[in-house]
C-alpha cells in the first residue's frame, strides 16, 4: 500500500460517534514505524501487487493478530458510508477501519470504542489517561519523565459532557476532541534573561496555522528573543508543529492520553530510539467459574480464588499496572486490587488474609477493555489480584506491569485443597433395595482379600447399574480413579 500512504494526511472525516477512531489513526500516522507495522508496506492497488485482499496487524487479546479484508468498502450514494477521506485516492483509512470492525464483529460496534482502547490496539502498548492539573511544577516533572521514556504522549481537550462537535475549537484555535502529539519541551531565554518553557506539539492534520495563541508562528513574543536563540528553537519545528508556552498548555488541555511501549513494541519507531525503555512484565490467564473467578472484594468468601500475582520491586519506583480483558462482544466489568505482601510469601494467600488486611490500592472497575493505574511503590513484594466485579464470570485477561526499573512478576503457587471428600458414603437404602443383592456378583469377581481391580470394578458396575447411560459413566478411567482413591485412603 506504499503508493497510497506516501500522499496521505490526516484530513479525513467520519460518521458521528467515531471521531475517536480518527484521532487514533492520526496518532498512528504520525509514528511511521508503528504505522507500517499495522499497515504493511508491501501491498498496493498497482497491478504487480494488487490481489484484491489487504492485510493489517492489530494488537488483539494479548497478541499481534493479522486481519485480512477485501477491498470492497460500504458506500451510500457513491460516498463511503463510514470513515470518509477528503481525497478520493486515500483508501488505507477505510480498509483499516474495515479490518478493525471485523475484529469487533461489526461497524456498529465501533460506536462504543474509545481513544485509549484504539491506541492500545494499534500500538501494542498500554494506555492511561492523566488529568492535567493546575499544579504546573508537578505536571512539568511528569512530562519530562515521560518524554525520556519510550512513550507516545498526546494531549486533548475533553469537553465536560464528552460530546465532541465536528469542528469545535477553542479561542486559541486548538481543536476540541483531537489528540495532539506532544513531541518535546524546551527552554528559551529572552533579551531580558527571562526563561520561557515551551511545549512542541504536532497537529495530526499537519496544519500549524490554526493555533493563534501566545508564541504562535507570527506572535509578537518572538521579537523578545535573540536571533540565535530563535533560530535554534525554530530549527526543531517540523511541518505541522507549533510551540506553545507551558502555562498556556496547562490552561488549554485537560488530559494527557499516553501510550507506553516496551522494548519489543517500540523498536520499530525511529522517534523513540535513544530513549529509556520501559521494563515490562506480563501475565496472561483466565477467570474460570468455580476455579479462579471469585469476583471483587465485595465477595469475601470467594475473592481469594482469583489469580494471585506476586510483584517484586528491587527499589522504590512508580509503576503502571494495566489489565486488559479478552471479552470483546460481551465485556465484563473488570479491575484489580493490590496488597502489601508479607516477606517470604511464596504460596497463595488464604481467605483470612483478605478479611484482616486492607488493600493498598484499587483500580477503577469498568467494562472498558483496559483498566490502568499509576502508583508509587516502595521496594518489596506486592500482591495483585485481577478480578471481574461479579463472581463466576469467565474471560481471558492480560495483566502487564511497566516500570523504569527492573521488576519481577509471577503467579503464586496454589496449594491443592480437598474441599469435599472424593468418596461419599452411600445411604443405607437406595430405592428401597439393599445392596446385598449385588454381593454375589461382587464375590464372583473379588479375590481372596475381597478386593477388585479397576477392570473388575468396571465389570461389576456394568452388571449392577440400572441403564446404559449410567453404565457409560463408569469408564475404565473413572474406575482407576476410584481404586486409587481407596488405596491412598
Amino acid at each position: 500500500m506504499v503508493t497510497i500512504v506516501l500522499y496521505i494526511s490526516q484530513s479525513f472525516g467520519t460518521v458521528p460517534g467515531d471521531r475517536w477512531l480518527v484521532s487514533c489513526l492520526g496518532v498512528l500516522y504520525l509514528n511511521k514505524g508503528l504505522f507500517y507495522r499495522v499497515v504493511p508496506a508491501d501491498q498496493s492497488f498497482s497491478d504487480d501487487q494488487y490481489a484484491g485482499v489487504f492485510r493489517f496487524r492489530l494488537w488483539w487479546c494479548g497478541e499481534w493478530t493479522e486481519v485480512l479484508v477485501d477491498d470492497r468498502l460500504p458506500a451510500v450514494h457513491g460516498r463511503l458510508a463510514f470513515l470518509q477521506p477528503h481525497r478520493g485516492d486515500h483508501f488505507w483509512p477505510g480498509l483499516l477501519e474495515k479490518a478493525y470492525a471485523k475484529l469487533h464483529g461489526s461497524y456498529e460496534a465501533l460506536k462504543y470504542g474509545s481513544m485509549l482502547d484504539g491506541l492500545a490496539d494499534l500500538t501494542g502498548g498500554i494506555t492511561e489517561s492523566i488529568a492535567i492539573r493546575a499544579d504546573g511544577p508537578a505536571c512539568g516533572r511528569l512530562l519530562h519523565k515521560l518524554l525520556d521514556m519510550t512513550s507516545i504522549l498526546t494531549c486533548v481537550v475533553q469537553p465536560p459532557n464528552q460530546v465532541r462537535a465536528h469542528a469545535e475549537k477553542l479561542v486559541n484555535g486548538i481543536q476540541i476532541g483531537i489528540n495532539y502529539r506532544l513531541c518535546s519541551m524546551e527552554r528559551i531565554e529572552t533579551f531580558t534573561g527571562e526563561e520561557i518553557q515551551l511545549v512542541r506539539l504536532k497537529n495530526p492534520s499537519e496544519n500549524s496555522s490554526e493555533y493563534i495563541g501566545p508564541w504562535c508562528l507570527d506572535s509578537p513574543e518572538w521579537s523578545e528573543v535573540p536571533p540565535l536563540e530563535m533560530e535554534r528553537i525554530q530549527k526543531k519545528l517540523q511541518e505541522g508543529e507549533i510551540w506553545m508556552p507551558f502555562a498556556e498548555f496547562v490552561k488549554t488541555f485537560t488530559h494527557l492520553e499516553v501510550v507506553h511501549l516496551d522494548s519489543d513494541t517500540s523498536r520499530d519507531e525511529p522517534s523513540l530510539r535513544n530513549k529509556n525503555t520501559w521494563q515490562m512484565r506480563l501475565y496472561q490467564g483466565n477467570w474460570q467459574k468455580g476455579v479462579s473467578a471469585g469476583g471483587c472484594r465485595n465477595n469475601p468468601e470467594t475473592f481469594h480464588i482469583n489469580p494471585q500475582l506476586h510483584l517484586l520491586l528491587s527499589e522504590m519506583e512508580e509503576v503502571v499496572v494495566s489489565l486488559n480483558q479478552h471479552s470483546i462482544m460481551e465485556p465484563k466489568v473488570i479491575g484489580f486490587t493490590a496488597y502489601s505482601l508479607p516477606k517470604g510469601s511464596g504460596e497463595s494467600i488464604g481467605k483470612s488474609f483478605f478479611k484482616k488486611n486492607k488493600s493498598l490500592f484499587n483500580s477503577q472497575y469498568t467494562n472498558s477493555r483496559q483498566v490502568s493505574y499509576r502508583c508509587q511503590l516502595e521496594q518489596g513484594g506486592y500482591l495483585i489480584m485481577p478480578t471481574t466485579f461479579e463472581p463466576g464470570q469467565e474471560s481471558g485477561f492480560t495483566l502487564r506491569v511497566y516500570s523504569s526499573k527492573p521488576l519481577k512478576l509471577k503467579l503464586l503457587d496454589t496449594i491443592p485443597l480437598l474441599l469435599k471428600s472424593a468418596i461419599v458414603k452411600a445411604p443405607p437404602l437406595l430405592d428401597g433395595k439393599s445392596f446385598s443383592q449385588y454381593e454375589a456378583v461382587f464375590l464372583q469377581l473379588a479375590d481372596e482379600h475381597r478386593a477388585v481391580n479397576a477392570f473388575e470394578l468396571q465389570e461389576l458396575l456394568d452388571a449392577c447399574l440400572p441403564n446404559d447411560y449410567i453404565k457409560s459413566c463408569a469408564s475404565i478411567e473413572v474406575c482407576r480413579q476410584i481404586v486409587l482413591t481407596f488405596e491412598v485412603s
